[in-house]
């Protein structure tokens, strides 16, 4: 009788081990990967975004603004169709 006590503050010790474990480190797993997936999705929009206006600076200096435009857009429009055929019909 007299282990009661500490048996029953270690029982109370494990539930609460158990709980955190089923619901703190859980939350805090897809709270981190949530929070790295918007970081990873911020650079690589910024990635894009760069990549679009170098491809356009380069084109701007032989073929002129107008033309680059023209060209890129065209570019943007051929990726677009080439996406557009390779989707999945669903009926």
């Amino acid at each position: 009788m007299e282990d009661f006590p500490t048996r029953f503050a270690d029982l109370l010790e494990s539930i609460a081990k158990r709980v955190r474990a089923l619901t703190t480190d859980r939350v805090s797993k897809w709270i981190r990967m949530s929070s790295l997936g918007l970081v990873a999705a911020t650079l690589g929009m910024m990635a894009v975004i760069f990549l679009l206006l170098t491809i356009y600076g380069a084109l701007a200096i032989p073929l002129g603004p107008d033309g680059a435009f023209g060209l890129l857009g065209g570019l943007l429009l051929v990726a677009g169709i080439v996406l557009w055929s390779k989707r999945s019909k669903v009926t």
